[in-house]
């Protein structure tokens, strides 16, 4: 278990944040620049195993973050690694791919009840954008649907060119509102190609929300009902809440769903699936890259996703999020904190009501969400990386004693946090 002393020096890592600023631009970029974390999260890292991490000074840390998602059986899991492996020994880079792209997709089309084909890249963006693009070619229309907030990669088709600029050809809805899809279907004016919907509501620093099954049947029926594309977002949510896909437990199917993350156990790829209706435009419409028919990652996806299936992989996660989120509510109510503990316990975000969260729901403004910053700063001290708002991510390496020793942690953290805002109200007990 990771040191619990609170004495975490980083002389390392502050090295090598002074010789990055030189040579990489603003020090780091990305969702991976910690310049808007607490002072004590370290930057650089330099192994990992199993539920555990360590930074470049020897720091260890149980995982919540698994590298923003990608990380499900666990760091360094050997299985995959060796199926990898197998194939990096031959060569996975070559003038085509090798027989493990037609077994991965095999795969995925076997344990997707509703898929008949599947596609493949490298990021969660390429994916997202593809598919938007399959949709735009399959009506002969142009715009796509997203919701609000909602996050489908950083490409200028979901975020823009600038910040606040509208995204290329998209209207937006509000997630778990038909009727605000209804209306961005009659603002589309007849040209309504496609709807993007992500597998649950997981905007950052907001309250994560799950879909209601009105919600997700009354999508899939105004896509038919007008003839447009059903794509799901399933980038964060896939393999972790089923494998089947995220919405097969609401009986709604799309006619796209987009993977990746967890995918590979951190091995670079995603994937498209789709039906067969879709099948000749993929067919037509032209996306490529010199890296996505490597091999050695396409191996590690297939020993992944059969990990997960063999070892019941999805409830062992589920059962330790259930664990995690129940002994957290417990300890946050001892000390007298109201929190709030939302979306799938799989991937968990934990708010603090006193940090009037919604109304600092801004990248630009998170150094003010001053509670949940401690106490993830707290945690990390005792050797817990918990992100402050970013929703967490659970892998299948995680023990009831990598619980429990979290909850220990968030027993303290939680104690200082209560010190420290002192006069923050108490929640009302029935």
């Amino acid at each position: 278990m990771p040191d619990s002393t609170n004495t975490r020096a980083m002389p390392r890592d502050a090295a090598l944040r002074e010789r990055a600023a030189a040579v990489i631009p603003n020090g780091m970029y990305g969702h991976q620049n910690v310049h808007v974390l607490p002072d004590n999260f370290p930057q650089f890292f330099s192994r990992g195993e199993g539920a555990h991490i360590w930074d470049v000074d020897g720091n260890e840390y149980i995982d919540y973050l698994c590298s923003y998602g990608p990380i499900l059986l666990g760091h360094a899991h050997p299985g995959v690694d060796r199926a990898a492996a197998a194939e990096l020994e031959t060569s996975d880079c070559l003038n085509g791919p090798g027989e493990k792209m037609v077994e991965l997709a095999e795969l995925l089309v076997d344990i997707t009840p509703w898929a008949d084909w599947a596609w493949f890249a490298k990021n969660g963006t390429d994916a997202t954008v593809y598919a938007a693009t399959v949709a735009r070619a399959a009506t002969g229309r142009g715009a796509i649907l997203r919701a609000g907030g909602a996050y489908h990669g950083s490409a200028p088709t979901w975020m823009g060119l600038e910040r606040g600029s509208p995204a290329d050809g998209t209207i937006e809805y509000s997630y778990n509102d038909l009727a605000s899809v209804r209306a961005a279907i009659d603002a589309a004016d007849g040209d309504f190609a496609g709807l993007m919907v992500s597998a649950f509501k997981h905007d950052v620093f907001i309250d994560q929300e799950m879909p209601t099954q009105e919600f997700a049947q009354g999508v899939r029926d105004l896509c038919d009902a007008h003839g447009a594309v059903l794509i799901l977002d399933d980038v964060r949510g896939g393999f972790r809440l089923d494998i089947r896909g995220s919405w097969a437990p609401l009986g709604v199917d799309p006619d796209l769903s987009a993977y990746c993350k967890a995918i590979g156990n951190g091995y670079p790829i995603s994937a498209l699936l789709g039906r067969d209706s879709l099948a000749k435009t993929v067919g037509r419409v032209m996306a490529t890259g010199s890296y996505w028919y490597s091999s050695g990652p396409m191996a590690a996806a297939v020993a992944t996703i059969t990990t997960m299936q063999e070892t019941s992989g999805i409830a062992h996660i589920h059962a330790m999020g259930e664990r995690l989120r129940n002994g957290l509510a417990d300890r946050a109510a001892a000390h007298g904190l109201a929190i709030r503990q939302t979306g799938p316990v799989e991937m968990p975000l934990l708010i603090f009501d006193a940090d009037d969260a919604d109304a600092k729901a801004d990248l630009f403004t998170l150094l003010e969400v001053p509670r949940v910053r401690m106490f993830s700063a707290e945690l990390a001290k005792r050797g817990v990386y918990m992100h402050p708002f970013h929703n967490g991510f659970l892998s299948a390496a995680l023990t009831k004693e990598d619980i429990d020793h979290t909850i220990a942690a968030g027993d303290e953290a939680f104690a200082a946090v209560r010190a420290q805002f002192s006069d923050d109200p108490t929640p009302e007990t029935n």
